[in-house]
């Protein structure tokens, strides 16, 4: 009796042990996959990359980056030369300050990449898509931004648009950038009038964000603006470009610019100029849409 007792104890505990190591390996083995599968769909999403426009700087994309973080992506912002804490000197900045600085930024990111321009970001992009070419820039993302041919300058398109807004009979509706630009005793800088940056640009968004917009307004080198786009069919004109159009916008109504250039779609937000600050939320929404599609 005490024989088969331990024989038969022996072999229940040899089933269960071997049950025990059996469904631990499955589990093992079913752990290592959701990691990998994971750690593979987070490592080939692109990388984005956020370039802010005139007047701004990188701290427009403080409640940005975190949303988008959140959702996988890596996420790289910058101070175009000029702009952020240390500023070098504005008197001999140009557009290829601006696209060589972009380019050094993505030179060593690994992947692709989805470049991101607000405003007078959009002609950053423009040209440092053309320079980084289409085996890295995956997307293209204008953020109510200028969307510019080749040989076109953003002067030249601010042109157009002023032209299209008085044929709408639409010019007393909109609070014209122009109206409030301020310009250095040379004209080769330009900027905003004391405190009206956040009227032209921002009405809609928090107190806070008005503020700090207000009293980090610099000056921008006019010659940026007014720099005609080098770009190529071959490349710039190849890669998938998408924009997000802000209906709220006070400073120019860039309805008259969407069809300047195929856009695989258009986006609208019911924002102002500042659609990082006022809906970061449905930005960062739209933002994953494109790059996942």
């Amino acid at each position: 009796m005490s024989f088969f007792y331990h024989f038969t104890t022996e072999i229940l505990m040899n089933f269960v042990s071997t049950k025990r190591i059996f469904f631990e390996t499955i589990f093992l083995f079913i752990s290592f996959t959701i990691m990998t599968t994971n750690s593979f769909s987070q490592s080939t999403k692109p990388t984005i990359v956020l370039i802010h426009g005139a007047w701004f700087g990188s701290f427009a994309w403080n409640k940005v980056v975190p949303l988008v973080e959140s959702k996988g992506y890596n996420v790289i912002t910058m101070d175009l030369p000029g702009y952020g804490n240390a500023p070098q000197s504005l008197a001999n900045i140009t557009l290829n300050d601006y696209v060589n600085a972009v380019v050094d930024l993505v030179q060593p990111v690994k992947g692709k990449v989805i470049l991101v321009g607000h405003s007078m970001g959009g002609a950053v992009i423009t040209q440092a898509a053309e320079v980084i070419g289409v085996d890295k820039v995956e997307k293209l993302i204008f953020l109510d931004a200028f969307l510019l041919r080749n040989g076109e300058s953003i002067l030249d398109q601010v042109g157009k648009i002023h032209r299209a807004m008085k044929e709408a009979g639409n010019m007393e509706e909109k609070k014209i950038v122009a109206d409030f630009l301020v310009f250095s005793e040379d004209r080769n800088l330009c900027t905003i009038a004391a405190g009206k940056t956040s009227e032209v640009f921002a009405h809609d968004c928090p107190p806070e964000d008005q503020a700090i917009l207000n009293s980090t307004t610099r000056w921008q080198p006019v010659s940026a603006l007014a720099t005609p786009m080098n770009v190529s069919d071959k490349i710039y004109g190849s890669i998938p470009k998408y924009y997000i159009q802000c209906a709220g916008a006070r400073d120019l109504d860039r309805t008259s610019i969407l069809n300047n250039m195929p856009c695989q779609k258009v986006y609208t937000l019911p924002s102002s100029h500042s659609p990082f600050f006022s809906m970061p939320d449905k930005l960062v929404a739209i933002v994953d849409e494109i790059a996942t599609n």
